[in-house]
């Protein structure tokens, strides 16, 4: 297989890195972070300049047509630079089921929109009972004449408070953990009847509780009665993307580890000297290149149809990301010592990311009980 980017690739990958190198170092990170929707806006319209806001989409939407890996690219030098900007939540997340989801009028009428950067979307599925279960619905979708209305909660909706669109599971149908039954909805979130309420997370990224009492929405506000199957997709999509986000996070914990390990003396000499701070460096990137190679894995399953294929992957992949990212984040910090537990210093915030990355969608442990159930990666030895 041939794992060389192509030139359009290379060029998106040169561009991306070169906005984050310039723009996102570690002290204007913490400019950003105290904006007041947590993200700095300029740097929203240099994304959206550069294109990256239309990467799921065709060009006949406004977009480039890119795939899982450029997606990958983008994630990539995003993880390296712990970008706050909502590309997750709006391009992947709400992209992807735009793409998957939206009747043609719809996608047509807001992937413009997106690419352009004048419209923000979040989903909202996570409830607090749910965990990792995407079929644990219990939000309520009754039928009421033409349209329907929408009762409960949702928690943890990524970069929720600031998005313009929602996109909402809501169980029409069936019990709670019913795998039929789950409507996909987009909504307002200025609707009578939501509210929301939004706070930072501990990686310095932003969050909302939406709370849904008696939402009127329309018809054509339901994008699928039966959602969960393309919901899965996306979100398998979603991790594969996150996962090209947490080796880049990873990377510069490495990047970070070894300058330290160069500057700072004692005894009369560099640290980095000393053979066991070698091996130990060795070690961490031992873990990077295996979680690297996961997360190639993962991309290039993103897209694969087959669900139960897809899902091998996915979990092998979040399983060595899960695992690479503790190794890696617990020995940058040690290597380190006192100066890396600070919030002053940058790569306490790299594990913080890094963490989360692991705790979205399933953690390590969780996914490889996935992985067994589907009787491992290559599947059940007949």
């Amino acid at each position: 297989m041939d794992f060389d980017l192509s030139e359009d690739q290379r060029l998106l990958k040169d561009s991306v890195d070169r906005l984050v190198l310039d723009q996102y170092q570690f002290e204007q990170r913490k400019k950003y972070i105290r904006e007041p929707a947590g993200y700095s806006a300029a740097m929203w319209d240099q994304i959206t300049e550069l294109g990256l806001l239309g990467l799921p989409f065709e060009e006949t939407l406004g977009g480039f047509g890119g795939g899982a890996v450029e997606t990958a690219i983008v994630m990539e030098a995003f993880g390296r630079g712990l970008v706050l900007e909502p590309f997750f939540a709006t391009v992947i997340l709400g992209g992807g089921l735009l793409r998957r989801a939206a009747p043609a009028s719809v996608l047509g009428a807001l992937a413009p929109k997106v690419a352009a950067g004048k419209l923000k979307l979040a989903f909202a599925h996570v409830e607090r009972h749910s965990r990792y279960d995407l079929a644990d619905v219990s939000t309520t979708a009754h039928k009421d004449g033409s349209g329907y209305m929408l009762d409960g909660a949702k928690s943890v909706v990524i970069h929720g408070d600031t998005a313009d669109r929602v996109f909402v599971t809501a169980r029409i149908a069936g019990e709670r953990r019913d795998r039929n039954g789950i409507g996909l909805f987009l909504i307002d979130p200025a609707s009578p009847g939501v509210s929301r309420r939004g706070y930072p997370t501990q990686d310095g990224q932003r969050a909302a509780e939406l709370t849904l009492a008696n939402v009127r929405v329309s018809a054509e506000d339901l994008l699928s009665d039966n959602a969960l199957p393309l919901v899965e997709h996306v979100i398998d999509e979603a991790i594969a993307a996150l996962c090209a986000e947490a080796v880049g996070a990873m990377q510069a914990m490495q990047d970070l580890t070894l300058e330290y390990l160069k500057t700072r003396k004692q005894f009369g000499r560099a640290i980095g000297s000393f053979q066991v701070l070698q091996h130990r460096s060795v070690d961490m990137l031992v873990a990077i290149e295996q979680a690297r190679s996961m997360a190639m894995f993962a991309a290039v399953m993103a897209a694969e149809e087959n669900p139960i294929e897809r899902r091998r992957a996915i979990c092998a992949a979040k399983v060595q990301i899960g695992r690479s990212g503790r190794h890696v984040g617990q020995e940058a910090i040690q290597l380190h010592g006192g100066i890396g537990m600070t919030n002053e210093y940058a790569v306490g915030h790299y594990f913080k990311r890094v963490t989360m990355i692991d705790q979205l969608y399933g953690d390590a442990d969780t996914h490889l009980s996935y992985l067994a159930e589907l009787g491992g990666l290559f599947g059940k030895v007949a």
